[in-house]
């Protein structure tokens, strides 16, 4: 089964240039890459991949999981993105959200995206992140 099958995608459709993301980037304060890790790493169960030695002195803190690479960047006049999110693809959308409430994450539905179940929540440091996961069509079995 592909990613896309998976998460109910069907096929992916590639473009003449291959544009495939390589990551999204969330700006932290200075200091906050614990907050961070404890968060990527600790609640949604991602895993610190090491940064290259000379972006390393920057601070900061990336994660991966599957296919999605997550790089925390420290920004000095910090100020946590509100609207601007990453839409993240769950296969377990309902798990997801119960481990976020389990680790006193507010999780806010949201049903305005037709074909979709989706939910916001924010990062230690307020950053917006949408969780979201394809709904099967009416009479379709997944």
């Amino acid at each position: 089964m592909t990613r896309d099958e998976r998460f109910g995608y069907g096929d992916s459709h590639p473009t003449a240039h291959g544009f495939q993301l390589h990551h999204v980037q969330l700006a932290i304060p200075p200091g906050g890459e614990d907050a961070a890790r404890q968060f990527f790493v600790g609640v949604l169960g991602m895993t610190e991949v090491a940064k290259p030695p000379a972006l390393a002195a920057r601070g900061g803190l990336w994660v991966r999981a599957d296919d999605l690479e997550i790089h925390c960047g420290v920004e000095p006049d910090f100020r946590p993105a509100v609207k601007a999110h990453p839409g993240i693809r769950v296969a377990d959308l309902d798990a997801l959200a119960d481990r976020l409430h389990a680790h006193a994450i507010a999780v806010y539905w949201d049903d305005n995206f037709p074909g979709h179940r989706r939910f916001y929540a924010a990062d230690p440091h307020g950053n917006r992140l949408e969780f979201l996961a394809r709904q099967p069509a009416a009479g379709r079995i997944e």
